[in-house]
């Protein structure tokens, strides 16, 4: 019997033969740093002051590549964790049907296609989690700054543990700027229908985010492209599954590019506008979310027993 069930798990199915998982870094060192530093730096003037201090800047900008040090083959147990982290695979993840909110809801429906996780990816639910993680630390400063009792260590301590966070989400929030880590022509084309004609040869991912963007873009034309501040309304995770799609859209302008040979050497000022624009989203998106956690950390929360 033909239902929309089946025909989503035959899509699912036909999708996942076309393509082993590639594992692979976000931006570069260079564009992962910028997109935090460019963040941390626009924070709206009612955030704590200690997101905001020169200190904290300077750390959340080394925090942007971090996750993808622990990336190494020495250390082969959390490399295989939490490379999943750093992608979804659009096409394939919404032959199930409507994202669920809950990262183990996801999985259970991969395992149930007889597939596995990091074959897909888990990308906005690690960075709603770690969200999570900076809100929860945020509302813990909230009540340690008001209890006039409180051990000033305490409130030293969880500063330093809201700054990692938002360092550490700056990673994946980078990570969905970029359209090729939204899909499964992550680096080459892998679709068995291109009528583009785009290389199916790897090497796209890297030349357009690794050396294009250190050898050409720069804080003030990044920056420039930036949004203003806002506070999220809705549901985060819905927000940035939206923020994760619209990077999707892109993955063709990313290959069109590169099959023109804009990514090589100085490029062209369209490919340098476009890639600009890229980290632009990313840091906005970051401001944003850091902005969200402040504000969502004021609401109480009821007590677990």
């Amino acid at each position: 019997m033909d239902t929309p069930s089946l025909r989503r798990r035959a899509a699912f199915l036909a999708v996942l033969t076309l393509l082993a998982p590639i594992s692979g870094f976000g931006w570069g060192n260079e564009g992962h740093r910028m997109i935090n530093r460019l963040a941390a730096e626009s924070l709206p003037a009612e955030m704590p002051a200690f997101l905001r201090s020169d200190a904290a800047i300077s750390e959340i900008e080394y925090l942007g590549p971090e996750p993808d040090r622990w990336r190494s083959l020495g250390e082969p147990e959390l490399n295989a964790a939490q490379a999943p982290e750093h992608f979804i695979d659009l096409e394939v993840a919404d032959a199930l049907g409507p994202l669920p909110h809950n990262r183990l809801d996801f999985e259970a429906l991969v395992f149930a296609h007889g597939e596995r996780p990091e074959k897909v990816g888990l990308q906005p639910w690690e960075t709603v989690e770690v969200w999570e993680r900076l809100k929860a630390a945020l509302r813990e400063y909230r009540r340690l700054s008001a209890d006039k009792i409180s051990n000033p260590n305490d409130v030293h301590s969880v500063e330093q543990a809201a700054i990692f966070y938002a360092g550490w989400l700056g990673h994946y929030v980078g990570d969905g700027s970029q359209p090729l880590h939204t899909s499964i022509n992550y680096d080459g084309w892998a679709l068995k229908d291109n009528p583009k004609g785009f290389s199916a040869a790897h090497g796209v991912h890297w030349r357009f985010e690794g050396t294009f963007v250190a050898a050409n873009l720069h804080e003030a034309e990044v920056a420039k492209d930036m949004a203003a501040p806002k506070a999220i309304s809705g549901d985060v995770f819905d927000n940035y599954v939206a923020y994760l799609r619209h990077s999707a859209t892109l993955v063709d302008s990313v290959y069109a590019f590169d099959k023109a040979g804009d990514f090589a050497n100085a490029g062209t000022p369209e490919s340098r506008a476009f890639t600009a624009e890229r980290l632009a989203a990313g840091a906005s998106e970051l401001r944003d979310l850091i902005y969200a956690a402040w504000v969502e950390s004021a609401k109480p929360v009821a007590a677990r027993y």
